[in-house]
């Protein structure tokens, strides 16, 4: 099995291209043209991932940055600081590639914590590593965690993400549950006649455990750009493919421009209240219109949403020795450009070059 070395992928710097903001209100906040405000920051800490899941990354892996193009810790905490008090940024998601292949996570929560506006602090991960790691997270100030895990069957779970660390994956959640980083999320993605049968026994995994389902439909963010929309599991699918053994009725929760629909989860048999799970239906259910965030990549650069095909980079900036201000309006008009939707349901729609692990969930 090809295992796939890093190697450092060398970038040329964005042009930066500001929208026109002669339009835009006079307000600190991530304002965008539709009346939308951000204040939930992804940031990616790096584009390196030690899984090559087979929706995300090919087999022999991709030509990842260098440690020098990525952000460096300090940079990263003060990109946050930006955000939290000139931008209105309140939740902080931590994200990859992996971040737990980052040596200085601790040290970036720790400093992210301690601003004087500490944001919520969160972190997707596929748990690879997190047994050892938990504890020291949690007393950094990381509040909680999602963990990417698609099947708990192990000869599916290596099919999908050509690793064969299904274990690893169980033994960080069972940590992450010990260290106090509640809830736990789990973030699975469904592939026809790979792991979508196995849903409902996925489900009631996680009830058992305590831990809330979410189940994404597949995105167009592969590397090998073999996305085919007709093939997915839709998120009608994921009902049709639970209602044999469980009720769904929708929780009555505010959304609040979460990505998830969340549902009250019942047995069938007995009615019995079970918990919750969510479906995350960025393909057949579109949330573009309340969407509240905005996305850092590892190398500094923002995008305002998983679909951009534009970027801008803050890190030239950042290094040049621009202020908080200079750096926070050019964060400003970036925002202010956001298209008020994805795209997915045009025909002339096209696949971003840049996958997800190089993007950041």
């Amino acid at each position: 099995m090809a295992l796939g070395i890093p190697r450092p992928r060398t970038t040329d710097p964005a042009a930066v291209r500001l929208p026109d903001t002669a339009d835009r209100p006079a307000s600190p906040a991530l304002l965008d043209r539709f009346g939308r405000e951000a204040t939930d920051l992804r940031v990616s800490l790096t584009d390196f991932c030690n899984l090559r899941c087979s929706y995300c990354m090919p087999a022999s892996g991709l030509t990842f940055l260098s440690s020098k193009d990525l952000l460096s810790r300090e940079e990263i905490v003060r990109m946050v600081r930006i955000g939290t008090e000139h931008l209105g940024i309140t939740q902080v998601r931590l994200t990859g590639g992996e971040p737990l292949t980052r040596p200085d996570l601790p040290e970036i929560i720790a400093g992210i914590s301690a601003l004087p506006s500490a944001p919520d602090v969160s972190l997707t991960t596929n748990a690879i590593g997190l047994e050892v790691r938990a504890a020291q997270l949690r007393e950094a100030g990381l509040d909680r965690i999602n963990v990417s895990l698609d099947s708990v069957v192990s000869e599916t779970f290596e099919r999908i993400t050509r690793r064969p660390l299904l274990h690893r994956v169980l033994e960080g959640i069972d940590a992450a549950r010990e260290a106090g980083l509640t809830p736990i999320k789990i973030n699975a993605v469904l592939m026809p006649g790979v792991n979508d049968h196995e849903l409902p026994d996925l489900l009631d995994w996680c009830l058992r455990r305590d831990l809330q389902l979410r189940v994404i439909e597949q995105m167009p963010l592969d590397a090998d750009h073999i996305w085919d929309r007709s093939s997915m599991v839709t998120a009608q699918d994921v009902h049709a493919l639970l209602e044999g053994r469980f009720l769904l009725s929708p929780a009555d929760v505010e959304r609040a421009g979460a990505p998830a629909e969340l549902f009250d989860v019942a047995d069938r048999a007995t009615g019995a209240h079970r918990g919750r799970m969510g479906i995350i239906a960025s393909v057949t259910r579109p949330f573009c219109a309340d969407c509240r965030r905005t996305r850092l990549t590892a190398e500094g650069r923002v995008r305002t949403c998983l679909f951009s095909h534009e970027e801008t980079d803050l890190r030239g900036a950042l290094r040049s020795g621009a202020s908080d201000e200079a750096i926070a309006d050019m964060w400003r008009a970036v925002q202010w450009g956001k298209a008020a939707g994805h795209g997915m349901d045009r025909p002339d729609f096209v696949q971003p070059e840049r996958p997800m692990s190089a993007i950041g969930g």
